[in-house]
């Protein structure tokens, strides 16, 4: 069964990779310029942190994460949304993910704090699991409309 890849945004500080380097899947920092312009080749999840801690003039969507997203076969091969914040930030806590799941149509899986918990990467598992398993029953699935 194919372990759908998460690609995931993460600043110097690491605590989105830790999170995504637990689930035991491929994964890929967009932080990185090879994997920024790289088109994903099936079903994948985007994780994202969101940064926006009350300046309204500044986006939340890290720009990683918007120059992957230009990509026509990336937007439409993107399955679901996971989202890093910090609740320190308000109403601006996983606005990113939530931004991203709004504009694409796509689902916000999960959302968790900072690097997540023991039970917040168990249930992150678990969550892509079940997605691994759906869409190799549905390989259709991968295909949704922009």
């Amino acid at each position: 069964m194919r372990r759908t890849p998460i690609y995931y945004y993460s600043s110097a500080s690491g605590l989105v990779r830790t999170f995504a380097e637990r689930l035991d899947r491929p994964v890929y920092n967009l932080a990185e310029r090879e994997h920024r312009l790289s088109e994903a080749d099936g079903p994948w999840v985007l994780l994202t942190p969101s940064y926006k801690t009350g300046n309204e003039s500044n986006d939340t969507i890290p720009e990683g994460v918007r120059r992957f997203l230009r990509s026509a076969v990336n937007r439409r091969r993107l399955v679901g949304v996971m989202g890093s914040g910090n609740r320190n930030f308000g109403r601006f806590y996983q606005m990113a993910a939530r931004e991203v799941a709004r504009r694409s149509g796509r689902p916000v899986l999960f959302e968790f704090e900072l690097s997540g918990t023991p039970w917040d990467v168990q249930e992150a598992l678990r969550i892509m699991e079940r997605l691994d398993r759906a869409l190799t029953a549905a390989p259709g699935m991968a295909l949704l409309p922009e």
